[in-house]
């Protein structure tokens, strides 16, 4: 079995950390490995890749099939693409320093798109944020004019309340003899 380029999962449970290694085909995932060429870290946005180029660069020369991600990863940081103009170089398609040349291009349109990805990220969640503060913002002010419209209505009932009590007991109190009265003026009749 030819050596393969993988990944070597560590970290804790939902929080993957993963080791980009070279190890013989058929060993286990976490098993024996010959070389460890870098780390991989998708938790990150974007993901975070450091990898060794020149080796993993020599791995693949010498053979090495890497696996469907490590070969996206390896693309996506430009190991792939040497590997091609490297090839141009070998069969005389034009010359080391041209090849250089069209890599360093390839690197800093690259680096240049994940640095507008960087910014669009950190422009939209602090976009967000002020978002997210403005509505706490409008919560707030709506609590807080029910806790006014609320506290205005228990203010009206109290006072309301106390003219009622007020009023009530000047009225029982001249009531209540005529009320007596009544009743005693109806007792013997009923007698």
């Amino acid at each position: 079995m030819p050596a393969k380029i993988r990944l070597q999962r560590h970290g804790k449970k939902g929080l993957g950390l993963f080791h980009i290694v070279v190890a013989d085909g058929r060993a286990p995932r976490d098993g024996k490995l010959i070389e460890r060429i870098g780390t991989y870290n998708p938790n990150t946005n974007p993901a975070t890749i450091d990898i060794n180029s020149d080796k993993a660069l020599t791995w693949l020369q010498n053979g090495a099939q890497p696996t469907d991600t490590c070969r996206a990863i390896l693309s996506y940081k430009g190991v792939l693409y040497r590997q091609h103009l490297q090839g141009g170089v070998a069969k005389g398609a034009f010359t080391q320093e041209e090849a250089d040349k069209r890599f360093e291009k390839w690197t800093n349109e690259k680096q240049g798109k994940i640095d507008a990805k960087r910014g669009t990220l950190a422009s939209s969640s602090v976009a967000e944020a002020k978002k997210r503060m403005e509505a706490e913002q409008a919560r707030k002010e709506a609590v807080a004019q029910k806790v006014a419209e609320k506290t205005s209505a228990l203010a009206a009932e109290a006072e309301a309340a106390a003219a009622v009590a007020a009023a009530p007991v000047a009225e029982v109190t001249e009531e209540a003899p005529a009320a007596e009265a009544a009743a005693e003026n109806e007792a013997p009749a009923a007698e």
